[in-house]
């Protein structure tokens, strides 16, 4: 994207590969970070913005090569004071915990204890520290989500056609997404598939949870056990949809809640495996399977456990297989 510069005057962007096929108003909320969404529509309905001379409507799709002229606005001043520094501990060491990365793609062992990106009281995430570890890259974007304590394989988009082929892979259900979690109790051979609609909801408190409900949006998710424990199962989650805290969910409705997890755990439970040491929700991304946008090789990205995680199994006593 070729772009002549200053906010207070007009500028002329011509679209390049990477923003060819996004929508004009997504692209636009992206290029005026501070500008309401009240004001970029304005602009866009009011004819000030223009794509080849023309104007255009908000669901217009930038082609290649799109002449795309940007109005004067007003930008919200930065606050710097929040934004990390690339020296910072959390943010120089996600640096050591690149799992692959090529052109097109990041994939990343994302620790526990970090968002994956700022907003709701969090002052940034791994896409904002990685913008700061990667200033020369234009475009970066989350392909998909992991829950602030869970921990494991990441995966970020360098560039918008490579996010467009994951979103695909996501929604046609090509995604492969392997996590192990921890779990109360012995776990049913016979619960191989948990099916059950999940709903969010937000309590009087504010806190914001996700229950099992009839009116919920259809979920799926497919267990296997990796080796029982005395008091304790490490499965293998599966999920076949995507839904917020689903897998945490589903166990909780199995019967069998996830180690440390403070919405949807046991107290008693979650006691004795602190006994043990385990300081973090035991749920961990562990293996991810897609098609690489590029040269469609079918890949398979794997994240060991973090030391808290082992170092907790080889407190536990094995009971069987």
């Amino acid at each position: 994207m070729k772009t002549e510069q200053s906010q207070q005057q007009v500028r002329m962007i011509t679209i390049d590969e990477d923003h060819a096929g996004q929508r004009i108003d997504n692209f636009l909320m992206t290029l005026l970070k501070g500008v309401p969404k009240s004001m970029v529509y304005r602009i866009v309905r009011k004819g000030e913005v223009r794509v080849n001379k023309k104007r255009i409507k908000p669901e217009y799709k930038l082609q290649m090569d799109d002449q795309v002229r940007i109005p004067p606005v007003r930008v919200a001043e930065r606050d710097d004071r929040k934004a990390p520094s690339a020296g910072l501990n959390r943010v120089s060491q996600l640096k050591d915990r690149i799992l692959f990365e090529d052109k097109h793609l990041i994939v990343i062992n994302k620790p526990a204890g970090i968002a994956v990106h700022g907003g709701s009281g969090v002052d940034y995430g791994v896409i904002e520290a990685l913008r700061v570890l990667y200033p020369e890259q234009k475009f970066l974007e989350l392909v998909h989500r992991l829950d602030k304590d869970t921990s494991g394989v990441l995966l970020v988009a360098k560039k918008r056609s490579a996010l467009k082929h994951m979103h695909d892979q996501l929604r046609q259900k090509k995604m492969q997404k392997d996590y192990q979690a921890l779990v109360r109790g012995s776990w049913q051979e016979h619960d191989k598939v948990v099916k059950a609609p999940l709903l969010k909801l937000t309590l009087k408190s504010g806190e914001r949870i996700v229950r099992v409900n009839k009116e919920g949006k259809p979920s799926e998710t497919r267990f296997k056990v990796m080796q029982r424990y005395h008091g304790a199962t490490l499965v293998q989650a599966s999920p076949i949809t995507g839904r917020t805290h689903q897998i945490r969910v589903h166990c909780q409705y199995a019967g069998h809640p996830i180690a440390c997890d403070d919405k949807y755990s046991e107290q008693k439970f979650d006691d004795s495996m602190r006994e043990l040491g385990l300081e973090r929700l035991f749920l961990h991304a562990a293996q991810l399977k897609f098609i690489h946008p590029e040269t469609e090789e079918y890949m398979t990205v794997q994240a060991p456990l973090d030391d808290n995680l082992q170092h907790t199994l080889t407190k536990l006593t094995k009971t069987g297989s």
